[in-house]
């Protein structure tokens, strides 16, 4: 096995840390409380999912936990390493694919991961071998003269996955990632994130859908109204019932007056 030089051990991740961890995050737009002093960990080698209605507050807290949006108060450490104090460091530990993800779009998929390697300093040969293992595994191939801004939903998503996962992180934020994408290229998505994990890395993932959180996490955290209502293992926090019944429950969510629109049954 390789030495890991004293260089190389400072850069690890201290083991006892979890991926990351939220410490009384809060956020106020205009007079709309979005993120409510939020607490949560995330351990090690999870498969976390996070799951909310619409508006609970899921997108401001992740892009709070990873530099993306400065908090009015409260901290985001991943593996112990402060995301404001230290955000190169931090964000060398952590790959994110925001929803509605940014991109340069008059490139192609090669030429895309190419220049995010030489934004993150990369070395051209290794930028060049990552580059293809990652269109060969998100299985982009055939579209290697298809420019991103041509690309379908599906694709999309892979190769702004493909960028996350460039710089080799331990932590992948995720916010919707299967939004809108046809169930082909979500299985392939399942299937990477599913081997990262087992390799030994973190996920964080954000979704509305409970049938995909249930199949892929093993612990997970509802939100509501900007505050976290309930987190753990998943078996712990949906008890008997499914995921979906202890969500609706927990959120408050009712089922709708079921009366009225009598001219739809005729």
């Amino acid at each position: 096995m390789d030495q890991v030089t004293s260089q190389d051990s400072e850069e690890l991740p201290r083991r006892e840390e979890p991926a990351l961890r939220l410490e009384g995050l809060h956020k106020v737009f205009a007079d709309n409380v979005a993120v409510d002093d939020v607490d949560l960990v995330v351990p090690q080698g999870s498969f976390f999912g996070l799951v909310g209605p619409n508006g609970a507050g899921k997108t401001t807290a992740l892009s709070m936990a990873v530099g993306l949006l400065r908090p009015d108060k409260g901290r985001s450490e991943v593996f112990g390493v402060d995301v404001w104090s230290d955000p190169v460091q931090a964000k060398s530990l952590m790959g994110v694919l925001p929803d509605g993800l940014a991109m340069p779009e008059r490139l192609t998929g090669r030429e895309l991961l190419t220049f995010i390697g030489q934004l993150r300093g990369i070395a051209d040969d290794v930028v060049a071998q990552r580059t293809q293992e990652l269109l060969n595994v998100m299985e982009l191939n055939d579209a290697e003269r298809t420019l991103v801004v041509d690309y379908s939903t599906g694709m999309r998503k892979k190769i702004g996955l493909a960028t996350a996962l460039l710089h080799g992180p331990r932590l992948l934020v995720l916010d919707e990632p299967f939004e809108a994408v046809d169930p082909v290229s979500a299985a392939a998505l399942k299937a990477i994130l599913v081997r990262f994990v087992a390799s030994g890395g973190s996920v964080v993932l954000s979704s509305h859908v409970m049938a995909l959180v249930e199949q892929l996490c093993d612990t997970v955290a509802v939100m509501a109204k900007g505050k976290v209502v309930a987190a753990g293992p998943l078996d712990e926090v949906r008890g008997d019932r499914t995921l979906e019944e202890t969500f609706v429950r927990l959120v408050d969510v009712e089922a709708g007056n079921r009366e009225g629109l009598s001219w739809l049954a005729s």
